[in-house]
């Protein structure tokens, strides 16, 4: 399974973002997969889950289908996106 943070970079959430997926990896040992919505690739990803909010989460399962979904504020907690 794989965690995807769809956000703006130079927005107002990004320093949260940042600071999130670092803190996430030292306690967690695991990475989040940071895509920017300005990149056709974050497009894609906000376009194919209907994303309308941000910043998202996306917890994807090996074999691509969407587990969770988490959009806007609050951001999850660390042990939900590791569930």
């Amino acid at each position: 399974m794989k965690v995807i943070v769809l956000y703006h970079p130079n927005s107002e959430h990004d320093g949260l973002i940042q600071d999130f997926a670092r803190d996430y990896e030292r306690f967690k040992a695991k990475k989040l997969e940071l895509v920017s919505l300005e990149t056709q690739a974050g497009a894609d990803y906000a376009r194919l889950y209907d994303i309308i909010q941000y910043p998202a989460f996306l917890a994807i399962s090996d074999g691509g289908t969407l587990q969770r979904l988490w959009q806007g504020s609050p951001i999850p907690l660390m042990d939900e996106l590791d569930y």
